[in-house]
């Protein structure tokens, strides 16, 4: 029981004891928001049934609506504050819907002040409940540029593995068969050391971000992608070593991603649900092959035309690169502003560790450069876009959306180091066509 000389002190001091025990109710209590999309939420305020009620004094308080996070989602400001004397002074309360607007991905909270404007202080609601914030998830729309992008994709790598069946010679895949040391030592690099090295990099670049963390790993624990053939055509390496091992480890992938999210991926994943895709996996695979197929069927039925396609196999694979990255980062844009040092680095880390651990290790084991080169490129390159389905089928929005920032990270920075080694070599190649032109010409 309070005493008559200590409320007067609390009185004195401005302190306004009416206020505790003033309570608020979203309903309902959890919103999902599109980028750029607004919704309303049903919100009931209501105040202590005290006798020095802060009603007698609407020009000291207010409520005021504020999010944890304005980047993401906020409140208008024409909803964002309500004057005491919107209130019912018979009923102590007061309800009306409210506008939140989503502004990027993410998740956030709505949660109510009590403002007082005097002492210049805020408080949230004293007698609190599941209900007394406002739980708030901001989701990428749907669009239709995305599935433009992926059903380009899907008709591209057809044609494209199409050409590389046209091309393939059923020979020398027999000899890399028979002689396993490039294939088994690709099959290593990549289904062992590309989980291992994403893992540490992940805890290493993210200790305080396991959902970073698991982005990477999702990365790393992926099969080598289509890109790989690609790129191995463009600089020049074993096309057929590089079909062979992109096959054989998706094939593999059945096996091996389970495995790893089942033994040193439960350390991220022991409170994720984890449902490898097989069906995802089986569909890539199928359409890996089928092409491959058919370009073999145009090969041994049409060989005109084969050898024709085999011709347009490095500007078609040049073409289809260059589509690829810019489609990818016109078509998420977004992602950029989630960019950070940390996510640079990792992008560049997986791949490029990758490149250059295999690299050695065929060297070591005496492969030659194209070989080497050959399982540098399948063990550096990983299948992105397994890793985005497996985040957004094992994650809800907007946590799936976000996680993503990794293998797109990847996707965008593993081209790079191929990059300079092919404009290396168009460099070199000129040069020592001048060189040859310029010795010509001293003979005549």
């Amino acid at each position: 029981m309070m005493s008559p000389h200590l409320l007067l002190v609390i009185l004195a001091l401005g302190y306004a004891p009416t206020t505790r025990g003033w309570s608020a109710h979203f309903r309902p209590a959890a919103l999902k928001l599109h980028m750029a999309g607004e919704d309303r939420v049903q919100l009931t305020l209501e105040l202590p049934k005290a006798n020095f009620s802060t009603l007698q004094q609407p020009d000291r308080f207010q409520f005021r609506l504020e999010s944890t996070d304005a980047l993401l989602a906020s409140v208008p400001g024409e909803n964002s504050t309500i004057p005491l004397d919107a209130f019912n002074p018979q009923t102590r309360d007061w309800t009306g819907d409210i506008v939140v607007h989503g502004h990027f991905l993410g998740q956030t909270k709505i949660q109510v002040r009590l403002h007082d404007i005097q002492l210049n202080q805020s408080e949230l609601p004293t007698e609190w409940s599941n209900d007394s914030s406002l739980e708030v998830k901001i989701m990428r729309p749907n669009r239709v540029v995305d599935h433009v992008f992926l059903g380009s994709i899907i008709l591209l790598m057809s044609l494209l593995y199409i050409n590389f069946g046209a091309a393939l010679n059923l020979e020398v895949l027999r000899g890399l068969i028979t002689r396993p040391t490039a294939p088994c030592l690709g099959f290593i690099t990549q289904v062992v050391g590309m989980p291992l090295i994403s893992y540490a990099l992940g805890v290493f670049i993210f200790p305080e971000a396991p959902a970073m963390q698991l982005g990477l790993f999702f990365t790393g624990i992926s099969p080598s992608g289509g890109a790989s053939n690609t790129w191995t055509a463009v600089l020049g390496g074993n096309i057929h070593l590089s079909v062979l091992m992109t096959t054989v480890c998706n094939v593999a992938a059945f096996a091996t991603m389970p495995l790893w999210v089942t033994t040193l991926g439960q350390l991220i994943f022991e409170r994720a649900g984890i449902q490898v895709p097989y069906r995802k996996i089986a569909t890539y695979c199928g359409s890996l092959i089928f092409p491959l197929l058919v370009g073999l069927l145009v090969q041994r039925r049409l060989p005109r035309i084969a050898a024709f396609l085999v011709r347009l196999l490095k500007p078609i694979s040049a073409c289809l690169i260059l589509f690829i990255v810019v489609f990818a980062i016109i078509t998420n844009y977004y992602l950029f502003y989630l960019f950070s040092w940390q996510i640079i680095i990792a992008g560049m880390a997986l791949p490029g560790l990758g490149y250059i651990i295999a690299f050695l290790a065929a060297k070591l084991l005496h492969q030659n450069a194209a070989d080497a080169l050959t399982i540098a490129i399948e063990t550096g390159i990983q299948n992105t876009g397994i890793a985005i389905f497996l985040l957004t089928t094992t994650l809800e929005s907007p946590e799936a959306d976000l996680t993503t920032v990794v293998p797109v990270s990847v996707a965008i920075m593993t081209p790079l180091p191929l990059l300079g080694i092919y404009l290396y070599k168009r460099c070199t190649a000129s040069k020592r066509n001048e060189v040859s032109v310029a010795e010509a010409e001293r003979i005549v």
